[in-house]
């Protein structure tokens, strides 16, 4: 960034590197051709002003035209043709002074354009390297910044793909909840009062599972909770649920409403499709250097049970975004029982 009053990088570049062309005609004249003279200091200065003249319209033609926004393929022809305009202007710029000084100790023997042309390959060996570098430095820093706004980019849809997730409830579990709290405030309105307070608990989750990476399981297990005592009124007797839970796993850190998602599945895919209802049993124990979730139903393993539906692609999605690769969920039959397993990293 450029700040008034300070020199830009670009210009410390075009007068160090310059710079260091008119030293190295001097340790020439120095150490092999001639002793320094006045005349010749003033033909190096040429030859350094010509420099910074003649590139410096070059890098303006090349912003002006967008040059640096072209890939390497569609870029080479024109840093040739560049190089080739560039070496003659800068020729003829060293030329035109050393005529007007009376420097050009070669006027009387060549013409001006014979002596033009001759010179453009011995200020091309400058050109060169400087075109080469000012290109590929950009190109550089373009590459770079790209990369960058790729990865900006990449975060942001793993942050928008896990908020739409996380956001998700299901709406015909809202509607069935709501329709028994209804049939219960009538008969029983203590039950219907605790039922409000499950649904407004779950809600209150949801709504926060957006802000939140992960949570404690004991929040999560209360959620769980919440959502099968509501689930119980609809069932009743149907629904039989069990827990299993190693209190040393309670503090541990899980993804929010993760544990709901596949509760509801079970529910939904399992003991609703069941006349007789079953059984709902959710374990929390460590394997290994794992934290091991499980939720068994009774139920079959078909349909969107078998891992296409949303719930059960979000869950792996949400591990996937959340532990690139390292948690492990799978879903299989086990006799009458769909036992989903979910392994998260404890270290």
């Amino acid at each position: 960034m450029n700040t008034r009053g300070k020199i830009s990088n670009y210009w410390w570049s075009q007068i160090v590197g310059w710079g260091v062309v008119g030293l190295s005609f001097l340790f020439y004249a120095n150490f092999v051709k001639e002793k320094i003279n006045p005349h010749y200091l003033l033909k190096v200065s040429f030859i350094v002003v010509a420099g910074l003249a003649s590139t410096h319209m070059l890098r303006w033609f090349m912003k002006r035209n967008n040059w640096l926004l072209l890939p390497v393929e569609k870029i080479i022809v024109r840093l040739a043709i560049a190089v080739l305009l560039t070496s003659l202007l800068y020729s003829a710029l060293v030329l035109l002074l050393s005529q007007a000084t009376g420097l050009d100790e070669n006027r009387r023997n060549l013409d001006f354009i014979t002596r033009l042309f001759a010179n453009i390959l011995n200020t091309g060996i400058f050109i060169v390297p400087w075109v080469l570098f000012y290109y590929f430095y950009h190109y550089l820093v373009k590459s770079r910044k790209q990369q960058l706004d790729t990865l900006k980019l990449e975060t942001l849809v793993r942050e928008l793909e896990l908020k739409t997730i996380k956001a998700h409830i299901n709406p015909h579990f809202i509607f069935n909840a709501l329709n028994s709290i209804r049939a219960l405030i009538d008969e029983d309105p203590n039950r219907a009062r605790d039922a409000v307070t499950h649904l407004s608990n779950i809600l209150r989750s949801s709504m926060q599972a957006e802000k939140l990476e992960t949570v404690p399981l004991e929040r999560e297990l209360n959620i769980v909770k919440d959502y099968l005592a509501l689930e119980y009124i609809r069932f009743e007797d149907r629904l039989k649920i069990e827990y299993n839970i190693n209190n040393d796993t309670l503090a541990l850190p899980v993804p929010p409403m993760m544990l709901q998602t596949l509760v509801e599945n079970a529910i939904k895919h399992g003991i609703g499709k069941q006349l007789k209802g079953g059984v709902v049993k959710v374990t929390s124990e460590f394997k290994d250097e794992y934290h091991q979730l499980i939720v068994q139903n009774s139920g079959r393993l078909n349909g969107h049970a078998n891992g296409d539906g949303f719930g059960l692609s979000s869950t792996r999605n949400r591990l996937d975004l959340m532990f690139g690769g390292k948690a492990q969920f799978e879903i299989s039959q086990h006799g009458e029982l769909v036992i989903a397993k979910v392994l998260i990293p404890t270290t």
